[in-house]
């Protein structure tokens, strides 16, 4: 659009003298690139509403779908840009400013990036823009700290620590089963298969997968079950008996069981990665450990899995030595 006012502006100067070219050039940037600016803006909306379609196609949850959203919304305010202009410079300046102004850590940078990622990429492949920016910015490296899990000590304590048979119910299937605490709080009654000690929990991108109880959360939910006289589906419920329980009610009890018993930090996650690596501890093949927790990718189950240096070095001398 700047090419075509400055072409306008050559062929004008002989009929118009200075403060009429000054004027002509203020109304033509007025509304040409106004009305270009409008019709990018319409552009990317139209563009980021096509893409997030297409994700919603593939099974991204409406949480994640608004994560998006959010986040290329975020983007296009600050860089302004229609998408066949915007640089590798421009997102690597635009990630840099995001980490230092917000004072991100390089996990929530690399979650930007790999958004980023998807989003020019799908432009790429839908013939939109020609190569993606994203693909000369390369991964953010990350700290990798050994997160905490629950020894066999502790999971007896907590379990002690519940005070009525819906918690401990809780516990005890989030311990043997692994699932995560949105899974559990979807289950019904009737998704429960007392015989054979298991259950199928629908998890990220509505996939649906089978997970395993022991015979302790097995008398912890008939007990539960058996205490309770509505005839709600809902296989947990909140204390106050009245609805479905919630993914915060419950965190927000495992909080307070958490400052109550000297066990540390109590949350639904840390079960889960208990899990993993008390199974990989014990011999069960990482790809199964992988379907079990329902992870698309095997690179994900290893970063749940914090495995026994005991372990490791007992393996040294048994296949090394």
């Amino acid at each position: 659009m700047e090419a075509k006012i400055e072409l306008i502006m050559n062929q004008m100067q002989t009929s118009l003298n200075s403060t009429q070219l000054k004027r002509l050039a203020s109304i033509l940037k007025t509304v040409l690139v106004g009305e270009d600016a409008k019709k990018n803006a319409c552009d990317c909306s139209q563009l980021l509403n096509s893409f997030l379609t297409a994700k919603r196609v593939e099974g991204c949850s409406p949480k994640t779908i608004e994560y998006y959203r959010n986040t290329l919304a975020m983007m296009n305010d600050v860089l302004d840009k229609s998408y066949t202009q915007i640089t590798s410079d421009d997102l690597r300046q635009y990630l840099n400013n995001y980490e230092v102004q917000r004072h991100a850590s390089k996990v929530t940078i690399d979650n930007i990036r790999r958004i980023m990622s998807s989003f020019f990429s799908w432009l790429e492949n839908e013939d939109y823009i020609v190569k993606s920016p994203v693909r000369r910015i390369h991964r953010v490296k990350t700290a990798t700290a050994a997160k905490e899990v629950f020894n066999d000590e502790e999971l007896e304590v907590i379990r002690r620590s519940c005070g009525n048979k819906r918690d401990r119910a809780v516990v005890d299937m989030l311990a043997s089963t692994g699932m995560r605490i949105g899974e559990l709080v979807k289950l019904d009654r009737n998704d429960i298969n007392f015989k054979e000690r298991e259950c199928v929990v629908t998890g990220k991108g509505n996939k649906q997968r089978p997970v395993y109880f022991d015979a302790r959360a097995k008398q912890s939910l008939i007990s539960y079950l058996d205490s309770r006289s509505d005839a709600n589906p809902a296989l947990f419920m909140g204390l106050c008996g009245a609805k479905r329980a919630s993914i915060g009610a419950i965190e927000g009890r495992m909080r307070d069981m958490g400052k109550k018993i000297d066990v540390g930090r109590i949350h639904p996650h840390k079960f889960r990665r208990t899990l993993a690596t008390h199974a990989i501890d014990k011999g069960m093949p990482i790809e199964q450990v992988q379907k079990l927790l329902g992870h698309a990718k095997i690179d994900t189950t290893m970063c749940y899995a914090m495995v026994n240096q005991n372990n490791v070095k007992a393996s040294h001398r048994k296949y090394l030595e």
